[in-house]
């Protein structure tokens, strides 16, 4: 039988993953108003790469 916290987190891991998409969009938009000629692969990279960076700093 699967823990109450893992039973908890699956309720709510649909809203996780939009709230996720919604911060890069935020961040995409924020890119996009401060360098018009944007490569958006590459800003893409970095917004994810610094997400990365922020939940594995929240992890330690």
């Amino acid at each position: 039988m699967k823990e109450m916290e893992q039973l908890e987190l699956d309720a709510y891991r649909g809203e996780i993953a939009t709230d996720m998409g919604e911060l890069v969009e935020k961040y995409r938009a924020i890119f996009g108003w401060d360098i018009p000629e944007i490569d958006q692969a590459a800003a893409d990279k970095l917004i994810l790469a610094a997400m990365h960076k922020a939940l594995d700093d929240l992890s330690a």
